[in-house]
């Protein structure tokens, strides 16, 4: 089918970022497992990919990772996403063998029933599913009522009993992952898990790319930092901002698409994959550098959508913001459908408009550029 000269003229407006190989580094960072709390395989992961793109990188005690473009400067940017996904823990263990857990994040136990997982023990993986009981058993009441809930999911691993899940390697403790891999559906959405917030991530990585690929000398210090423990209370953001201090931090994390059925837009804000990152406004976000983001949106003709947060936006803007006496941060978002889904999805043209608005916005970021209101 022909494309629309409104499809055309909209590609030759924000021109593709990502390329075959960056794609194939996307594939495997989001395929290998990072639970919160157990972040360092991906970190290592992603250090591989963006080493070629930085002069130095710096690791805390807590895993959050970070690379270092001109160092050296005394003014100091941040651009951010986070490294950990939503995940399970092993919390009890039956006679009879059968696994009950406990949530690391913020894990939604309705779609747990009848998932495969991965159990990550010392000796390596064990494989177990989410059992549920067959719907032919489901009598009366339990017909209708019976609903997964955080008390009665429960993770089977074949096993006879609890000696056997003992002699497994797996004990209370234990971390538990969804194994679904990532896909490319329509041609059109990355789908898998862990898009949040992997693939900001991977956005800021493709950030430092294009840095270094078009050879632009910032003129400050430029830390592309990959945090932990978001999922549990922005806990690595909140830690390495007091680390590197920085004087203006532009994080990105994902968002709701709200155009999907059983969601009310009306209440969670109008967002649609295809349509662009978001650019939020809130009392965290610093309404200067929320505009820089913005005039260099349309100065570049990169679509945009808009949000607005109440209280707190929920990500490691929060954290940024109110460190060190108060750092000017602004929060730019990935649409995604599904969150927190083994089938999170977000559109290759939302991802590339990111990439490209970050990147643009450094470019307009001066050395010791004020951010006080008057």
């Amino acid at each position: 089918m022909a494309k629309s000269k409104k499809e055309t003229e909209a590609q030759k407006t924000v021109p593709a970022v990502v390329n075959k190989k960056s794609e194939e580094f996307l594939r495997k960072y989001l395929n290998n497992a990072s639970p919160t709390g157990f972040e360092s395989a991906g970190q290592k992961l992603w250090l591989e990919y963006i080493k070629p793109y930085i002069q130095d990188w710096q690791l805390d005690n807590y895993g959050t990772l970070y690379g270092v473009i001109n160092p050296g400067s005394d003014y100091k940017v941040v651009i951010e996403g986070h490294a950990d996904e939503i995940s399970w823990f092993v919390n009890y263990i039956s006679e009879d063998g059968f696994i009950s857990v406990i949530r690391n994040g913020g894990s939604d136990h309705l779609i747990a029933p009848a998932k495969r997982v991965n159990i990550h023990t010392k000796n390596g993986i064990v494989k177990g599913v989410f059992g549920w009981p067959a719907i032919h058993t489901r009598k009366g009441k339990d017909a209708t009522d019976l609903k997964p809930t955080p008390e009665n999911i429960f993770v089977d691993i074949g096993a006879k009993d609890k000696e056997e899940v003992l002699k497994m390697g797996v004990h209370v403790g234990c971390v538990i992952t969804y194994e679904d891999e990532m896909i490319v559906l329509n041609d059109r959405y990355y789908v898998g898990r862990a898009l949040d917030n992997r693939m900001g991530g991977f956005c800021i990585a493709e950030v430092a790319r294009l840095l270094h690929e078009n050879k632009v000398k910032l003129p400050y210090t430029l830390y592309i930092v990959n945090s932990v423990q978001e999922e549990i209370g922005l806990r690595g953001a909140e830690m390495i901002a007091n680390t590197i201090k920085p004087n203006v931090a532009i994080v990105t994390d994902v968002t709701h698409d709200t155009s999907t059925p059983l969601v009310t837009a009306k209440i969670e804000g109008d967002v649609k994959c295809g349509k662009g990152p978001t650019v939020t406004t809130g009392p965290a976000v610093h309404n200067i550098l929320k505009q820089i983001i913005l005039d260099t949106a349309e100065s570049k003709g990169i679509p945009v959508q808009y949000e607005a947060a109440s209280r707190s936006t929920g990500t490691d803007t929060d954290a940024f913001a109110y460190s060190n006496g108060g750092v000017p941060s602004a929060l730019i978002s990935l649409p995604l459908r599904y969150m927190h889904t083994t089938v999170e999805m977000a559109h290759k043209d939302d991802v590339n408009s990111l990439i490209r608005l970050i990147y643009e916005t450094l470019l307009n970021i001066k050395h010791g550029q004020s951010f006080k209101y008057f």
